[in-house]
């Protein structure tokens, strides 16, 4: 059976908006939320990127829905003992409904505290030592480490879900879902990806698996590609640039490459043709995927999720 969320963009709006839109994927079917964690925008455009521990406080007395971090870095910019007490208190305001999503990283976020950005390899080393970390707190256990990235000093998490928080680990190369499928308790990537999704079956990894889209709902389809061009032509960057640019204008930089005949051209639904946002929503069901998590590009938000609460979530394969 598949699942489909919303995913609420920290990068797009601000958290009194991401509350709202909360609010209403709720109330137009949506099953559960994922959030972005990001201390920067991609691009200036998008123009937010609110603290989203606080931001899923609000989320768990706005709704009843699940929440997922999509995703949190605990290596480089906040240290992992720490993401392990905000991870308990959030699965205790929202009563068990949430889910720790982590994830290497990009320069965009952990760079700003003027430390030195680690190659790939060396991220993932340094989130499995984090993710090692973050499990031994939760069980409410006093912890001291000194390990290879993190040092931890007599430190005991008191607030505590009734149950352990899952660690679900993203991977959008192989290395990363290798890595997922030894120490994840599920899979996060974004789009359609069966061969991760194979990779790490195959590799050992049994938990649920969760993808994520974009879609650009917009009565003229196009003004929904100027949209997307304006408010996200990052999506369209390719290979590792996501991961080491450092800052919005670097962004901004690169996507000067991106037209529209990209987003036309690319596997996004763009207007309110129902069948495309279904076929879009479907293919990450098809692909094996427990769970589909869109998000929408644009500022008819109402709009948006009338659409998918009359003409899209109810065709949906689950």
């Amino acid at each position: 059976m598949t699942t489909y969320g919303y995913f609420l963009a920290s990068e797009d709006h601000g958290p009194r908006e991401l509350v709202e839109q909360a609010r209403l994927a709720e109330q137009a079917g949506f099953d559960s939320l994922w959030i972005s964690d990001h201390y920067h925008p991609w691009l200036d455009a998008q123009g937010h990127s609110p603290f989203v521990w606080s931001t899923i406080g609000a989320l768990a007395q706005a709704t009843s829905l699940p929440v997922e971090t999509a995703v949190t870095c605990p290596t480089v910019r906040v240290h992992p003992a720490v993401i392990a007490q905000a991870a308990a208190t959030s699965a205790v305001l929202l009563q068990g409904r949430f889910r720790l999503g982590v994830g290497s990283g990009e320069a965009l976020n952990e760079h700003i505290l003027g430390g030195h950005w680690p190659r790939a390899a060396v991220r993932l080393e340094m989130l499995e030592e984090a993710v090692d970390v973050i499990r031994r707190l939760l069980t409410g256990d006093r912890v001291s480490h000194r390990g290879t990235h993190y040092t931890v000093e007599n430190a005991r998490i008191y607030t505590l879900p009734d149950e352990p928080v899952p660690i679900d680990v993203s991977g959008y190369a192989p290395a990363a879902t290798d890595l997922a499928a030894r120490i994840g308790d599920g899979f996060a990537t974004m789009g359609p990806q069966a061969d991760l999704l194979k990779r790490y079956r195959e590799g050992g990894g049994s938990g649920p698996s969760s993808c994520g889209i974009k879609a650009c709902y917009d009565t003229d389809q196009d003004r929904a590609a100027r949209t997307v061009l304006r408010r996200w032509p990052n999506m369209f960057l390719p290979g590792e640039l996501a991961a080491v640019l450092p800052e919005p204008s670097h962004f901004e930089q690169a996507t000067e490459l991106v037209t529209e005949e990209h987003v036309r051209n690319g596997p996004m639904p763009l207007g309110d043709d129902p069948e495309a946002h279904v076929r879009s929503l479907a293919a990450c069901a098809e692909a094996g995927f427990d769970h589909v998590y869109l998000s929408q590009i644009g500022d008819d938000m109402t709009g948006f999720f009338d659409f998918y609460r009359t003409k899209v979530l109810p065709q949906l394969p689950r």
